[in-house]
């Protein structure tokens, strides 16, 4: 926890009023303002979200990721290319996420297109993982049915032996995306759920603000 952020600090943003007139004009630099105060505070996992994608038929699906990078782009995160969402992404790349800081009563909706970013980037970002993460990544086909726990322990050890002390490659099947978006909805708790919702959406290169009714 930083010493500069106290429980007082995390008891006033409880509540705290969202105005439209006071929010920040640019989305990502007012998603980064509560994101850096979501990292200072005792929240245990602030990079945590929902990613939410739909396959070729119209089903939905969701599950936590934790996001890596926020940059002029978008918002970066890693799996597997054989993975449930990424399969999702590539049939239909409208995609969202879901961030919740309920110590903060703070939510962020964000809603855009997933598409890939470069192999140098994951590349760069692989060998910044834990090597034991990096070999998992080479032993898990994720997704995809195995027999039982000893199937996937016995390919991370053929992977541990296979690379040895040497450093291990980016597989090919395993990257980055970045999603870009088009809409923020950033949520704040008030009292008497009338809760704040203050939104941005991109209108001809423009960010568009707008309240809606809790």
């Amino acid at each position: 926890m930083n010493k500069n952020y106290s429980k007082e600090t995390e008891k006033k943003n409880i509540f705290k009023e969202l105005s439209k007139d006071k929010v920040l004009s640019n989305p990502f630099e007012q998603f980064n303002v509560w994101f850096d105060e979501a990292k200072r505070s005792e929240i245990i996992e602030p990079t945590a979200a929902i990613l939410a994608t739909v396959d070729k038929d119209g089903h939905p699906s969701a599950r936590t990721i934790l996001l890596k990078e926020v940059n002029e782009m978008g918002l970066v995160f890693y799996t597997n290319y054989a993975s449930k969402k990424a399969k999702d992404i590539a049939s239909n790349p409208n995609t969202s996420l879901l961030f919740l800081w309920k110590e903060q009563q703070r939510q962020i909706r964000i809603e855009g297109r997933s598409e890939k970013i470069s192999k140098g980037e994951s590349e760069k970002y692989f060998h910044t993982r834990p090597r034991e993460s990096q070999i998992g990544a080479w032993a898990s086909h994720q997704s995809s049915v195995i027999q039982d726990r000893k199937t996937l322990d016995d390919k991370f050890e053929k992977y541990r032996k296979k690379f040895g002390d040497e450093e291990i490659p980016l597989p090919d099947f395993w990257g980055g995306y970045v999603l870009i978006p088009n809409y923020f909805e950033f949520w704040q708790g008030r009292s008497g759920r009338l809760h704040d919702r203050i939104c941005y959406k991109l209108e001809e290169k423009e960010w568009e603000i707008f309240r809606l009714a809790p």
